[in-house]
């Protein structure tokens, strides 16, 4: 009879085998039948390769930072409505692929909360990415400069949720905007977009360069998608009105902005 161990590492059953002893213990703990001790044991197998995937998951999504919803600030943000993106983190837009679109002035949470957004797909099984368009933007131009362009687009295409950072930053030239919507149709009905901006849609014809091109990237993104305007102020300038670092006219000055960039 071969041994337990060289049974659990030929079935690749890696994690009972580290966890063997402790599930030994935790079922003489619980009395456990035969078919309980089976159940606790494959519940470890389970388990391990559930968070293995988690990891792998995370790691190939290339966020530049890890920030959980339950970290997110609503109180600073009382624009947001709490319940819409309670749903969002339910991840039906993923399966559904249906997009998201988060727009606001610079620092109001919104690379946060497409992040918060992104580790819940990644921890309900999804694959992800997450891109600045900028970083975007390179990798095609590269691409179709090297004659790849269309084993680019099959890649970008692949993941359930793409999550582009920081578009309006930048305005695109008329080569970048037509590769964009390229991408775009490529994804449409297929997966899930998650794209955040500081400029409203009245100005995607600006940062695309061409309207007819933006109102055309606008009708499909829009299509099947939850729209979230973030109006709260920034993080930099609450932090810096709390330690008391900024004048009455600064405040004012600061608000000002704020309110005019998400109209």
């Amino acid at each position: 009879m071969m041994e337990l161990s060289v049974l659990l590492d030929r079935l690749k059953m890696e994690h009972l085998l580290t966890h063997l002893d402790s599930v030994c213990e935790q079922a003489a703990k619980g009395d456990l039948d035969d078919h309980g001790f089976l159940a606790r044991a494959l519940e470890a197998e389970w388990r391990g390769r559930q968070q293995r995937g988690i990891e792998i998951r995370l790691r190939m999504a290339r966020f530049p930072w890890i920030k959980p919803l339950d970290q997110f600030d609503f109180e600073c943000q009382p624009s947001l409505d709490r319940k819409v993106v309670r749903e969002l983190a339910g991840m039906s837009v993923v399966e559904r692929a249906e997009n998201v679109v988060l727009l606001g002035p610079p620092e109001v949470g919104k690379t946060h909360l497409a992040i918060a957004l992104g580790v819940k797909a990644v921890d309900a099984g999804s694959s992800v990415l997450f891109l600045t368009l900028e970083t975007l933007m390179g990798r095609l131009i590269r691409a179709r400069q090297e004659n790849r362009l269309e084993r680019m687009l099959q890649q970008l295409a692949s993941p359930r949720l793409l999550i582009l950072d920081e578009l309006g930053y930048l305005p695109l030239t008329r080569e970048e905007a037509s590769l964009f919507f390229r991408l775009l149709v490529r994804r449409y009905e297929r997966g899930s977009l998650i794209v955040t901006s500081n400029k409203s849609f009245a100005d995607w014809g600006e940062v695309f360069n061409d309207q007819v091109l933006a109102t055309a990237i606008l009708d499909r993104l829009l299509h099947h998608a939850t729209t979230l305007n973030i109006k709260g102020e920034s993080y930099r300038l609450r932090e810096k009105k709390k330690a008391g670092l900024l004048g009455r006219r600064a405040v004012a000055v600061a608000a000002e902005v704020t309110a005019d960039a998400s109209i």
